[in-house]
């Protein structure tokens, strides 16, 4: 039986870049349409911690204009979701009221926000 030292598993070496490097990979995620949070889950995953770098994802981001606020992009998504639901079922009522629903939700949100 292996001692508990030997099971643990090596912790994983942290990538380590200059501040030009990691601003060019979060700009490079940014591209692929990933928003700030899942910027950093790839980076971690990858072994690159934000927390060693000056500046936050989101900063960056905001700084070369690929911001997108990622409250706002998951209810664009779901709203389209279920405009193509309703298209196809228009007797879906229910549907039809949570379309109704989540728009002025996302409507509340752009202004939040304010975004156009």
């Amino acid at each position: 039986m292996p001692k508990k030292s030997e099971a643990r598993k090596p912790k994983k070496e942290s990538k380590k870049l200059t501040q030009d490097e990691f601003e060019e990979k979060v700009i490079e995620l940014a591209k692929t349409g990933l928003t700030s949070e899942k910027i950093g889950e790839k980076l971690r995953k990858e072994g690159v911690h934000s927390k060693e770098y000056n500046k936050k994802i989101s900063l960056i981001l905001k700084e070369k204009n690929f911001y997108i606020n990622p409250d706002t992009k998951n209810i664009r998504i779901k709203l389209e979701k279920i405009e193509k639901h309703c298209e196809k079922n228009k007797q879906d009522k229910r549907a039809v009221r949570e379309k109704d629903r989540i728009f002025s939700y996302f409507s509340q949100m752009k202004r939040y926000f304010q975004e156009a």
